[in-house]
């Protein structure tokens, strides 16, 4: 028996009971744990092996994505605890703060466990509060993908992603200079986000692209094509906001059409949705964030959650009519 996995699925369950799960929810995680379908995992670029619920580490900072998180202690314990339960692929950006993001990440978890994925992003400036300004500036990239190494005491950074393409640089340019990064031992693999299929394409005639970072959910699906292209091609597709988001986008609201979807499997709104995604594609690395303990259990207890062919359908129209 795989230990690793049972003290994943136990730690599940447990998290599950502690986010408030209603005992026919719990019982429903409980055996679709023991059914084995629990714990699934991607092989990123072909040689890294991650789970498919991640976390990303957007939401510890402070407010309008600026500066260190109010509680950083508090902050450090997510990250840890999001490790314990199993999570191995932690999503961040050098945008993030800026840069307290990865520096946390460090003071939190290096020396890092054997098998821990941290992706990072650059090409997203930061000149305050709530603001994003592309710069692809080759010169400017180069220079972030050293930093960021710096910040997170890495040699090598398993996943860099190009934030965002800057429209004012030829992508090529852009790209090339990651991918002398790359040549020179700094990158291990190359994403992109928010990109279009086109977009992707192109990227991939300068080098091999093993993930894309769309904003995805289940009820935002602009990202659909990307999504397929993705499956088709075996690339990792890690969809931002996958449970909304904050402000009136988020599932977690009231009032939102699949409350009564949830109550029939006795779990929240968010571990439904998380549910839908990871069964929606083989390919879909979702990284919820958050700052909240609890929250953070809550999620990943929805990776237990296994629902038929049929109730997969039923959400999947009832999100749609919405």
């Amino acid at each position: 028996m795989d230990t690793d996995l049972t003290r994943r699925t136990f730690l599940g369950v447990i998290a599950a009971s502690a986010a408030g799960v209603l005992t026919g929810g719990l019982q429903k995680i409980v055996a679709a744990a023991s059914t084995g379908k629990s714990g699934e995992t991607f092989l990123l670029g072909d040689d890294l092996l991650v789970n498919r619920l991640g976390f990303g580490a957007m939401r510890l900072t402070g407010e309008g994505i600026w500066g260190w998180p109010p509680d950083r202690e508090n902050a450090k314990k997510v990250l840890r605890r999001a490790v314990e339960l199993g999570v191995n692929f932690i999503d961040t950006a050098d945008a993030y703060g800026p840069e307290t993001n990865e520096l946390l990440i460090a003071q939190a978890l290096y020396p890092y466990p054997k098998g821990l994925v941290i992706a990072t992003k650059g090409g997203n400036t930061r000149p305050g509060p709530g603001q994003w300004v592309p710069d692809g500036r080759p010169e400017y990239l180069a220079q972030a993908v050293d930093k960021s190494l710096k910040r997170l005491k890495l040699e090598r950074i398993d996943l860099w992603q190009l934030h965002r393409i800057d429209r004012k640089v030829p992508v090529e340019e852009s790209l090339g200079a990651i991918k002398k990064a790359q040549d020179a031992g700094k990158i291990r693999h190359i994403g992109l986000s928010e990109v279009t299929v086109a977009e992707i394409e192109q990227a991939k005639k300068v080098m091999p692209i093993v993930s894309i970072q769309n904003r995805y959910n289940i009820t935002d699906r602009e990202s659909e094509a990307a999504l397929n292209y993705c499956e088709q091609q075996k690339m990792g597709f890690i969809p931002w906001a996958p449970i909304g988001g904050s402000g009136t986008r988020s599932l977690s609201k009231a009032g939102n059409a699949l409350e009564a979807e949830a109550k029939r499997h006795n779990v929240s709104v968010v571990q439904l949705a998380l549910a839908w995604l990871l069964q929606k594609s083989p390919v879909m690395l979702p990284i919820p964030g958050t700052s909240s303990l609890a929250h953070l259990e809550e999620n990943i207890a929805a990776e237990k959650l296994q629902l038929s062919a049929e109730e997969w359908k039923r959400i999947d129209a009832v999100a749609r009519e919405s």
